[in-house]
């Protein structure tokens, strides 16, 4: 009989996740703005046709309850409501000929418009 063990990691899942072309590019937005200490903002504000729309943006304000991710050169700040709502979420980034840009692929999303800018 062969018995299947589980292996917890210790690390707690990171509120969002970034892919490889999303920290390439994010450094590079970062690096362009010549502004010591921006970080990645995310975060979730009521609007769009679905209920939600994401927002992203750099700052430099950390409030004390924000949630920070690093990334290696890259620091991803997500406010506690915000984190709430896009827990276990990809950004990632594509550059190609047709829709070139951020993605977030978002696991607790339950319905999304068609232009992709808003979910519920």
């Amino acid at each position: 009989m062969t018995q299947i063990l589980s292996i917890k990691s210790s690390q707690p899942q990171k509120t969002v996740n970034l892919t490889e072309s999303a920290v390439a590019k994010v450094a590079e937005l970062i690096t362009t703005e010549n502004e010591p200490g921006l970080a990645l903002r995310m975060a979730v504000r009521p609007g769009g046709c679905s209920g939600f729309s994401y927002e992203m943006y750099f700052d430099t304000e950390i409030d004390a309850d924000d949630i920070v991710e690093d990334f290696g050169a890259v620091k991803v700040v997500v406010d506690p409501q915000s984190a709430e709502m896009i827990q276990g979420s990809t950004l990632d980034y594509k550059d190609g000929l047709i829709g070139a840009g951020f993605a977030i692929d978002n696991p607790n999303k339950t319905h999304s418009c068609g232009c992709g800018n808003s979910f519920s």
